[in-house]
């Protein structure tokens, strides 16, 4: 029951940095934006394939920010 009241309490600030991140890609290029998408897109891919280790993770996000930075 201790981990149910820590989540508790992290919950609203979970939700306003979610509500900040969102308004801080309203002035970003589609390039920018691409960059983004790739960079969590390969971290999420990096975590997956090397079962959450942080240097996949790490070097999926840059793998991943290379890619969507070339995107046109």
């Amino acid at each position: 029951m201790k981990t149910h009241n820590k989540f508790a309490a992290v919950g609203p600030a979970i939700l306003v940095l979610m509500a900040l991140s969102l308004t801080s890609c309203a002035g970003m290029t589609s390039q920018d934006k691409r960059t983004a998408i790739g960079a969590g897109t390969g971290a999420v891919a990096g975590a997956v394939l090397t079962g959450g280790s942080t240097v996949g993770t790490v070097l999926g996000a840059a793998a991943g920010g290379v890619i969507g930075n070339q995107m046109k």
